[in-house]
């Protein structure tokens, strides 16, 4: 059990673009956006039976017809003088009470992504995810973009809209990636390929909502679609925005007055840098971040 490869496509150096569920689901709709766009056909899936737990079982005529599982598939399709590869699943597989992918299964199916691009001798990889933080929903999201080698720093620090993690005030040079799209960086790296994770942001305040940010999705397709020379049309992603921030804006009418006016100040800051009246302090971020999860407790305690 493993990988099941329907066809073998003749693919040169392809690049792989590979994406999970999370905050957001922010990269994974940026990569199945693009593969839609692309008309990338399917050729191969990971077999579930080692991860994840059937999400239903149809009978049909009192018999068991099928179990339905995650599904975890590849696709390819040469755009722009290159083979890409894409890797979509709809699940992430965890163990135990764990929220974001780790351990044995997570390293398993890492490992097993990277067996196709070793197939295919892929010369880069890239992985999407969300990075929860400070800024308002009314912003454009920048894309954080962490490379699992120090070559390809200066390549990133030429992406409009997109900051290494390490270069962001506050964070003192460090950070972390949680689940799947961060633990294919580490795993490509120990494989030797190169591999960059592309994280669209998202407010604090949305990271618990069961609510897609396609905002966030469309940033880091931009940078995505730059760095692999494609041009596509991303109206779809601006309609699917729309929709959501009419009910993002519903939720963030029902946050206190006096939360939400510390919020409104987050407007006027980009890239870490007041451009209105009065700079917001660490001190005043801090707060900030506590009221909010302290709203978001009583909120859920009241459900």
């Amino acid at each position: 059990m493993g990988i099941s490869l329907c066809k073998e496509p003749n693919l040169e150096n392809p690049i792989l673009v590979a994406s999970w569920p999370g905050i957001g689901n922010i990269g994974i709709i940026a990569v199945d956006t693009l593969r839609g766009m692309l008309g990338a056909e399917e050729f191969g899936e990971i077999e579930p039976w080692d991860f994840f737990y059937p999400r239903r079982v149809l009978i049909k005529n009192g018999i068991l017809e099928y179990l339905e599982f995650p599904s975890s598939k590849f696709y390819f399709k040469r755009a722009a003088g290159k083979d890409i590869i894409f890797f979509i699943a709809e699940e992430q597989p965890t163990e135990g009470s764990r929220i974001y992918a780790e351990g044995k299964k997570a390293y398993h199916m890492a490992n097993l992504v990277i067996n196709v691009a070793e197939k295919f001798k892929c010369r880069k990889i890239y992985t999407s995810g969300a990075a929860v933080s400070l800024i308002h929903h009314t912003m454009k999201p920048r894309v954080w973009a962490v490379p699992n080698s120090e070559r390809l720093i200066q390549e990133i620090r030429r992406y409009e809209n997109a900051v290494l993690m390490s270069d962001i005030e506050g964070r003192g040079k460090q950070g972390n990636i949680t689940g799947l799209n961060g633990l294919l960086l580490g795993v490509a790296k120990k494989r030797g390929f190169e591999a960059i994770c592309l994280m669209g942001e998202i407010p604090v305040y949305l990271q618990g909502l069961p609510l897609s940010y396609p905002k966030a999705s469309k940033s880091v397709l931009e940078v995505l679609t730059r760095s692999l020379k494609i041009e596509v049309n991303l109206d779809k992603l601006d309609e699917l925005d729309q929709r959501v921030q009419r009910r993002i804006e519903e939720f963030y009418q029902q946050i206190p007055l006096a939360i939400r006016e510390q919020l409104d100040r987050l407007r006027h800051v980009v890239y870490d840098k007041p451009v209105g009246p009065g700079p917001i302090t660490e001190e005043e971020k801090k707060k900030i971040v506590d009221d909010v999860e302290k709203f978001f407790k009583k909120r859920g305690e009241g459900e």
